[in-house]
């Protein structure tokens, strides 16, 4: 019998997952932080953590692993593989694989080998691979470097609009009374004076805010979201020009937690769709339903030679991951 593991890593979690090659998953573990942007010897840590704890679940040795596929936020460039490698190398595994997160949260929502994957969770990040294997990625580096969007950036926008709105530069918006009651000021008047008196950072949650207040038919938050959606849809729309499927069917998997819990009322999706039509018709947006890190199980058995259908896919999905840190 051959084993893979499968690993995502995240600012806020890391996943390790080991399967059977008939998909049945056989160990689990968890971390926190695998981001060595945000924390080199934090993320480290939790992929030590997290690996550890799957093996020591199914009862394996590290010898016993076939190949080892790690989905990591971050690893985005050449500098970033210089760290990563020898992270991953102390894990002391026979083969193994290192990717962003982007391919893994890709391979997990569709059953092709290719398609395009927006990410909007604390970030935004996108990227694609054509039928014939090309990859490419749009973005991924933050607002100066042509981003827009993710928690981070709309909860710059929430507060932004609070003030505009509080001097007359933006229309009125709910958000002022949420806002400043999340964070604990009587009026906008306060907030603005503290946050002008002190450095702080804005809780990247604040977006959340957003969600509900246009459900409410809030203008405002509405169209921030929209604005969220569009930009999305213009990095899919690049990407898919970049790789030249304009004319083919492939899924646009959308993953990251605004865009499969927040987006409720489909306010962002449907932004998205409008620009990806445009630019693909046979394209079709997906929400990542299954965890990422059964895209890394899937792909580390794809490297080794291993076809896997829809069965073993299913039997992947089904396995729960642990909720607690060991």
């Amino acid at each position: 019998m051959k084993y893979y593991l499968g690993v995502d890593a995240g600012g806020s979690k890391t996943y390790a997952m080991i399967a059977d090659e008939q998909g049945t998953v056989i160990g689990a573990g968890r971390g926190g932080n695998g981001n060595h942007q945000k924390n080199r010897g934090q993320a480290e840590d939790s992929l030590q953590q997290a690996v550890s704890e799957a093996l020591k679940t199914a009862g394996l040795n590290k010898d016993r692993l076939e190949y080892s596929w790690f989905g990591l936020a971050g690893a985005d460039r050449e500098a970033d593989f210089r760290i990563l490698r020898p992270i991953i190398s102390r894990l002391g595994l026979p083969r193994t694989e290192i990717s962003c997160d982007t391919w893994n949260a890709l391979r997990s929502g569709t059953e092709k080998s290719y398609g395009i994957v927006l990410i909007c969770g604390s970030g935004v990040n996108c990227a694609g691979k054509n039928p014939a294997g090309t990859a490419y990625q749009c973005g991924g580096f933050g607002y100066r470097f042509g981003d827009f969007g993710g928690g981070y950036d709309l909860s710059v926008e929430v507060f932004r609009s609070v003030l505009r709105a509080d001097e007359g530069r933006e229309g009125k918006t709910v958000l002022t009374e949420r806002l400043t009651g999340l964070l604990g000021y009587a009026s906008v008047a306060e907030l603005r004076e503290d946050y002008l008196d002190h450095y702080r950072e804005l809780p990247p949650h604040i977006a959340e805010l957003l969600f509900q207040a246009a459900e409410e038919g809030d203008r405002v938050a509405a169209g921030l979201l929209m604005k969220q959606g569009d930009e999305l849809g213009l990095a899919a729309a690049a990407t898919i020009r970049q790789l030249s499927m304009e004319q083919d069917a492939f899924d646009i998997v959308l993953a990251g937690s605004l865009l499969t819990k927040g987006d409720r009322s489909g306010i962002i999706s449907s932004a998205i769709e409008q620009r990806v039509k445009q630019a693909a018709p046979n394209g079709t947006l997906k929400i990542l339903t299954r965890e990422p890190v059964v895209g890394s199980v899937v792909l580390a058995m794809e490297s080794s030679g291993q076809q896997v259908n829809r069965e073993v896919l299913e039997r992947l999905s089904a396995a729960e991951l642990p909720r607690t840190t060991g």
